[in-house]
């Protein structure tokens, strides 16, 4: 995995009024959690570990060519199958800033914003080609691709869901929200 300045890949407070920019990676429907991290590595939930091999199934060598920042584009029903979690704790830890598809797998959407990882739904992002430069905007639900100089909609996330991600996930959420309490 590569590093660059150019992109962010956190989500918080301060960044909700700031715009994420990323290079994509395209895959196609139906990708599944034993795509995004296949079963052999789960006998472990150490995130760096299971980094290094997202995605290698389908494109060997992946995690090796990605930037932090970068999004990955697929089409329908992205993160079907398995409801474990280590699908989007694997993608966040590779430095995936984002995943945009027309739409998730229900669990694997939950398991997203619990992780702590951004994705957003928008059915035009299918438009969008492998190596585009797009550009999130998050107060706007917009996303602009800066290659074709194209801008597409994505639903809107839910106050809540943004509050997990500001928190870096549920369970962060959960200890802020305790020391609030006491």
């Amino acid at each position: 995995m590569q590093t660059s300045s150019q992109y962010s890949a956190n989500i918080t407070a301060d960044s909700m009024t700031t715009k994420i920019k990323g290079k994509a990676w395209k895959f196609g429907a139906n990708i599944d959690t034993d795509v995004i991290i296949a079963a052999r590595y789960l006998n472990t939930s150490d995130e760096n570990i299971l980094a290094k091999h997202i995605m290698e199934d389908v494109r060997a060598g992946f995690a090796d060519i990605i930037n932090v920042g970068d999004f990955i584009i697929a089409d329908e029903n992205f993160g079907c199958g398995s409801s474990r979690e280590h699908a989007p704790l694997a993608l966040k830890a590779a430095g995936i800033a984002c995943v945009i598809a027309p739409n998730f797998a229900r669990i694997f959407y939950r398991n997203a914003f619990n992780t702590g990882l951004l994705i957003l739904e928008c059915k035009e992002i299918t438009q969008a080609n492998e190596g585009d430069i797009l550009e999130v905007n998050l107060q706007k639900n917009t996303i602009q691709n800066l290659t074709t100089n194209s801008t597409y909609t994505f639903s809107p996330i839910p106050s809540f869901m943004l509050e997990l991600l500001q928190s870096g996930g549920l369970i962060e959420y959960a200890k802020t929200q305790l020391q609030q309490q006491t």
